[in-house]
């Protein structure tokens, strides 16, 4: 049986078939889309998780010296995103997963390092929200304004 609408003046006609199938590939893109998300997106409690299981995982702080050196989350590295190159990260291991951040969403520095880091051949994901929502979600940051308060990352080991 064929259904059958005027749009605008044009008439069409779908099987029913055809408008499962139709239904069935926007449901494989949605699906496609929320995997590529996870596998490019980290949230600030994931990243907490896994530096408390002692994954092989690093923060990446993005932005230049002086945010670093203000406040970080634990444990971070600094490479500035307009300073990665070659000759910055030479000293990296490629084997592990780095969380790029930067301030937050207002920011982008995450995402450009993101993408120079993933252009120089390393693994990485970018942390939503930054170290504004990792302090927002509760965690502890270093600096000479840090908020210790939060909670800490400890090794159980």
């Amino acid at each position: 049986m064929m259904n059958s609408f005027r749009f605008y003046g044009v008439q069409s006609c779908f099987s029913f078939a055809s408008l499962l199938i139709l239904k069935y590939r926007k449901m494989d893109l949605q699906i496609k889309h929320y995997e590529n998300k996870l596998a490019f997106e980290m949230d600030p409690s994931d990243l907490f998780d896994a530096l408390n299981n002692n994954e092989k995982v690093i923060p990446l702080d993005a932005r230049k010296q002086f945010g670093f050196e203000t406040e970080h989350i634990p444990m971070a590295i600094n490479i500035p995103h307009r300073e990665m190159n070659e000759e910055s990260t030479k000293h990296l291991d490629k084997d592990v997963l780095y969380v790029t951040y930067c301030d937050g969403i207002g920011c982008n520095a995450s995402t450009k390092g993101a993408l120079k880091m993933s252009k120089l051949g390393f693994k990485v994901k970018e942390l939503i929200g930054g170290i504004e929502w990792w302090k927002f979600d509760g965690y502890a940051t270093e600096g000479t304004k840090s908020s210790p308060s939060g909670e800490k990352i400890q090794c159980a080991c």
